[in-house]
């Protein structure tokens, strides 16, 4: 096996799509491929792989609004966590596992700022595409506290489940490096430092003072 990985700049809202492949086996995986999907297509062809699925980490516009045009240009298989509105071909569950070649892909299950939203894990290769739920310096978006509080239970699996060296691999370049690690996130990402659940909210609460504060944009 012959690992391959690419983070590729789609355009919208600063949005990342992802390529991830074996060139042994010649077969990859489009993940996101939203705003400029022909692009996307074309660094799978030009690395010579099939693609065989395009997935999705959620169902937010910004995040699917490719998906069509991925599927025809590759008549590949749509994958998504099993309740998302897409209707996906290849509906997955909390804990499933998908394989590229001889790469595995699993599948944790991690809502709170979406209902269908998956963290893709790659632990043979200590890598994680994290969607909207963990960015660089930063977390996804609530919508209430309910669901601020779901995401606090969702941070803390990734952590918990997820190796301290495993890269972190987010749905848009909203940080000051397009990517980062667990451990760098734990050590400065102010929301993984909040102490407590009510820490947490405060802190969701008060995150634009808390941005100039600090000069976050």
């Amino acid at each position: 096996m012959r690992f391959i990985f690419e983070q590729i700049r789609t355009g919208g809202d600063r949005n990342f799509a992802y390529l991830v492949g074996d060139r042994d086996a010649a077969e990859g995986v489009l993940i996101d491929p939203s705003y400029d999907p022909d692009a996307v297509v074309e660094r799978s062809r030009a690395q010579g792989l099939a693609t065989t699925h395009v997935i999705n980490t959620h169902g937010h516009p910004d995040h699917v609004n490719g998906n069509e045009r991925a599927l025809e240009l590759t008549g590949a298989r749509l994958a998504a966590y099993r309740e998302a509105e897409s209707r996906p071909e290849v509906a997955l569950d909390d804990g499933d596992e998908l394989k590229v070649g001889s790469i595995t892909m699993r599948f944790l299950h991690t809502p709170g700022h979406c209902p269908d939203h998956l963290v893709i894990h790659l632990p043979g290769q200590s890598t994680a595409i994290t969607g909207d739920l963990l960015f660089v310096g930063k977390i996804g978006g609530t919508a209430s506290e309910e669901l601020a509080l779901l995401e606090y239970e969702s941070l803390q699996r990734v952590l918990r489940e997820l190796p301290p060296e495993t890269t972190v691999w987010p749905g848009h370049d909203y940080g000051c490096r397009p990517s980062s690690t667990i451990d760098l996130e734990l050590a400065t990402n102010p929301f993984l430092l909040a102490g407590s659940r009510e820490e947490f909210l405060r802190l969701k609460s008060d995150w634009g003072e808390f941005k100039v504060r600090h000069g976050l944009k």
